[in-house]
């Protein structure tokens, strides 16, 4: 097995065409989802307010050049300290409403619970706020309708704050698609492993938002890893449920009998996409995507960070353990850039954060879209893309993998 350094094939042949598409163009290959480092610095400073003090406090706003936290909000008192304590910022407010309420406030962070997304985000837009959510966008697909409307009808920025289209490997799919290493991506598959989330299902003795929550009604980490790399859609659905008598999945408030889920995609281009979302079973907990290709195929690292795999197709003749005859590939090792050290990112964000390096570039992206009146990466399209199959994936398990159509928000 070859090993791949810093992004650079080790193959005469290849030299050129990676040489050109990796590090050596860093920034070209992946506009337009970012913005270029050479654009003139602008004056603009986004007054944000942040909302939701677990997930809300790892992010970076307050190292932006573009932005000032302004106010930051929880119905907790001790999670609005720690936000206050992390943003050095002194004003909070007891809830979202109020929040709202200030007019020095432009854009807020919703990084509330799952099932609250599309009320809060609904709530923030009517208010006048651009908006970065964290996932899923919405629960419903009625949730999903409402909330393509409302952005339309306000012209306001929506983003979704989806990691996994940020991940180091991801970046690097991009960039191999971009330039067409894949040759025809026929198919891909996606998995997120959360073992032991029964251990959020209660808190303080009280049921939580995750208790019982089916699998594909949280996606968005597997689906985003073909969408946000080919642009393709997912349009027809079969998925399987796996469930057993555990007294914890009773009586849930989604009715959900399933632990684990698995779904069968084909999108708009005819592509096999298989997704796995599961909660519990012997399973490494990991995020990540595979992208398969009848020239090179890509294989995230299994531990979601560090190397991974390339395969290319090749002529050459082989044989197999059974001593016939095939085409034998060239697996070489993928020594995987830290994109966030590069120009990618403003010089304050540019160090390592959550979800493999993933929290800056989301910080950067939803700022700059509002800085340079541009559509995010993950607009609203994008982001219904990413959450709406897993709604009716869902659907077709608890209908014993019956074949679904999944409606189009584009």
């Amino acid at each position: 097995m070859k090993t791949i350094k810093t992004g650079v094939i080790a193959n005469p042949d290849r030299r050129k065409f990676l040489g050109t598409t990796l590090l050596g163009s860093s920034t070209l290959a992946l506009v337009p989802y970012f913005a270029l480092a050479n654009i003139p610095a602008v004056d603009k400073k986004v007054r944000i307010g942040i909302v939701g003090g677990r997930f809300g406090a790892s992010f970076y706003f307050h190292e932006h050049p573009n932005c000032i936290v302004e106010a930051v909000s929880d119905l907790r008192s001790d999670r609005r300290n720690h936000l206050m304590e992390v943003y050095s910022c002194k004003k909070s407010y007891e809830s979202l409403e109020k929040l709202l309420q200030d007019p020095k406030i432009e854009a807020v962070f919703i990084a509330t619970p799952a099932p609250d997304h599309a009320k809060h985000v609904l709530a923030s837009l009517n208010a006048g706020k651009h908006v970065l959510c964290a996932v899923p966008a919405a629960w419903t697909l009625e949730e999903c309708y409402q909330l393509k409307e409302a952005v339309s009808q306000t012209g306001l920025t929506y983003m979704m704050a989806e990691t996994s289209v940020y991940r180091q490997a991801t970046i690097s799919a991009k960039k191999f698609y971009k330039e067409g290493a894949f040759g025809k991506v026929f198919s891909a598959a996606a998995e997120y492993n959360h073992p032991g989330l029964e251990e959020l299902f209660f808190e303080d003795g009280k049921a939580t938002w995750r208790h019982g929550v089916p699998p594909m009604l949280y996606p968005t980490h597997c689906t985003s890893f073909l969408i946000s790399v080919t642009g393709e859609r997912l349009t027809q659905v079969s998925a399987m449920g796996w469930g057993d008598d555990s007294p914890l999945l009773q009586n849930n408030p989604y009715n959900n009998p399933f632990w684990n889920e698995t779904a069968f995609f084909k999108t708009n281009r005819g592509t096999a996409f298989r997704v796995e979302v599961n909660w519990k079973g012997a399973l490494r907990e990991v995020e990540r995507g595979e992208w398969r290709g009848d020239k090179m195929s890509f294989y995230m690292s299994e531990h979601g960070g560090g190397d991974s795999t390339l395969v290319w197709a090749s002529n050459e003749i082989g044989k197999d353990d059974a001593g016939f005859k095939n085409k034998k590939n060239r697996v070489e090792t993928y020594e995987q850039p830290l994109w966030w050290e590069t120009d990618m990112l403003p010089a304050a964000l540019r160090h390592a954060s959550g979800h493999d390096g993933s929290h800056t570039f989301i910080t950067h992206e939803f700022i700059d879209a509002i800085v340079h009146n541009r559509d995010p990466e993950i607009n609203i399209y994008e982001s219904l893309a990413y959450t709406a199959p897993g709604i009716v994936a869902h659907k077709s398990a608890l209908q014993g993998g019956e074949s679904l159509n999944i409606p189009s928000f584009d």
